[in-house]
């Protein structure tokens, strides 16, 4: 072969290899547009081994009546009034936690979120709220999920804790509900958490 020819092949694998190398970038990019989902690395999105089981224990007030409700009925379904578990019903809350049973003892959080009457026949809540967390140290600012199933007779009702932000992110765990107090002129309850969660 002489070296033109050489020089020739040569240039010409050259060109080859940038258009090829060209047309696979080109395809891996438009590929990972285009792809539902992609595996990060766990430095990605500062994911460390879970590693910590945390036990929170604080009260719930949920208060429907004087002259500043913490809950309030936004839905009355038209079965509702001829239904004797109030099938249908829905109440947006803003409720405060404080560390006692007592309103006025330390505030840790706030309980947001909606509950509806989710059962014909017996008294049962679907929860949708988060525990948002205020003052108290490394849980400032960090929140945990609830989606669950609140039957409000039971002596103690089990909720899972589906997810969490700040320092609860990826959190997984359950909560236990026991009334404490409930007037059942006003409505008002106060209700005691306990919640484990592995974050």
């Amino acid at each position: 072969m002489s070296k033109t020819s050489f020089q020739k092949l040569s240039s010409t694998l050259m060109i080859l290899l940038v258009f090829l190398s060209h047309l696979l970038t080109t395809h891996g990019s438009s590929k990972s547009q285009l792809d539902f989902s992609r595996k990060l690395p766990k430095k990605a999105i500062r994911l460390k081994r879970s590693k910590t089981i945390s036990h929170l224990h604080f009260y719930f007030h949920d208060i429907l009546s004087g002259k500043n409700p913490t809950a309030v009925k936004i839905v009355e379904a038209n079965m509702t009034k001829n239904s004797a578990t109030k099938f249908g019903s829905m109440v947006m809350m803003d409720d405060p936690l404080t560390i006692g049973p007592k309103l006025s003892s330390k505030l840790v959080g706030r309980a947001q979120g909606i509950y509806a009457q989710a059962s014909l026949n017996d008294i049962a809540y679907l929860m949708v709220l988060n525990f948002a967390f205020v003052d108290e140290g490394d849980y400032n600012g960090s929140t945990l999920s609830v989606l669950g199933r609140n039957k409000v007779l039971s002596s103690v009702r089990e909720m899972p804790i589906v997810g969490g932000t700040g320092v609860f992110r990826f959190a997984r765990g359950y909560a236990l509900a026991k009334a404490h107090a409930y007037d059942p002129k006003t409505g008002n309850a106060v209700v005691e958490y306990s919640v484990f969660v592995v974050h």
